[in-house]
């Protein structure tokens, strides 16, 4: 007897026939339909071909040959798609896409993942068969993490929270799955699940865990004003309409400083390659 096949899986299957616009697959037992339209490569009749099975809405299971890249025995990124008070539904490499379920999310939405963030999930299947994505535990982080290097402090790398707590976040790296605190006194707003940020390492713990923090170092640090500008700048979406031409009670009563301070700080700001002045305006580069 043939091993039962569920849900979830990639297996084998033997073409047993052609109907019309799909394939008939069969391990023996169960005939499964795979569209013609997902088939790249000539097949014929007695081919054994390696697909992934899913449900479609009537619960009937289905094949693809686009084998996802996270699977129920692995953890992967997983690009969101979209967000829905359902949850967020995610791309894992193959023609269904699933969802992290809202109440696997954390429980503020403003920090719930966007469209284009990434979660490191692996596949689950429930009774019905339905897939959804499952976020990585901290039991499982702890088993899969690359302990880092000493060279690793004051490094910058590219990561993405994987945790959201109210102590800090816990994320794991892009490129290697280094695993990295913040805690919230070194950041000045909660990133989102699964946001691509920019963490500096502060600390290489005995473990090989590591701390991080979302602040610039000391001498890159802008300055009052200029963080101030700046924020102005980024809440009106990256342009606003005062510069070096600007008066200073246009100045006083838009920033509260006086020009001086507000030349300087758009110096400190131009030093930085932050922005540009044109025609009056002033953007971000």
């Amino acid at each position: 007897m043939n091993q039962l096949i569920k849900s979830g899986q990639v297996v084998e299957l033997t073409v047993l026939e052609e109907q019309g616009s799909r394939y008939i697959l069969t391990n023996g037992d169960l005939e499964i339909p795979l569209n013609a339209s997902d088939v790249a490569e000539t097949i014929a009749i007695g081919d054994v071909l390696k697909v992934f099975l899913y449900t479609d809405r009537r619960g009937d299971l289905q094949a693809t040959t686009a084998i996802p890249h996270i699977t129920e025995a692995d953890y992967g990124w997983a690009r969101v798609l979209k967000v829905t008070k359902e949850g967020a539904f995610c791309d894992i490499g193959t023609s269904r896409e699933v969802l992290v379920r809202a109440e696997d999310l954390p429980a503020i939405e403003e920090v719930w993942p966007e469209s284009g963030d990434h979660l490191y999930i692996t596949l689950r299947t429930d009774r019905n068969g339905d897939l959804f994505g499952r976020l990585i535990t901290e039991e499982k982080v702890n088993d899969m993490y690359e302990g880092a290097a000493e060279d690793m402090f004051n490094k910058n790398i590219t990561a993405r929270p994987y945790r959201l707590l109210p102590v800090g976040s816990f994320l794991l790296g892009v490129d290697n799955p280094h695993r990295i605190f913040v805690h919230e006194s070194e950041m000045k707003a909660e990133p989102r699940l699964g946001q691509e940020v920019q963490v500096r390492i502060i600390d290489v713990k005995e473990d090989g865990s590591l701390n991080g923090s979302f602040l610039p170092r000391k001498h890159e640090r802008l300055g009052e004003d200029a963080e101030k500008i700046f924020a102005y700048l980024e809440s009106v979406g990256g342009k606003m309409p005062f510069g070096d031409k600007s008066t200073p009670e246009e100045i006083s009563e838009m920033f509260k400083m006086s020009k001086g301070s507000f030349k300087r700080a758009l110096g400190t700001l131009m030093k930085a390659r932050k922005i540009t002045q044109k025609d009056g305006w002033t953007e971000i580069v």
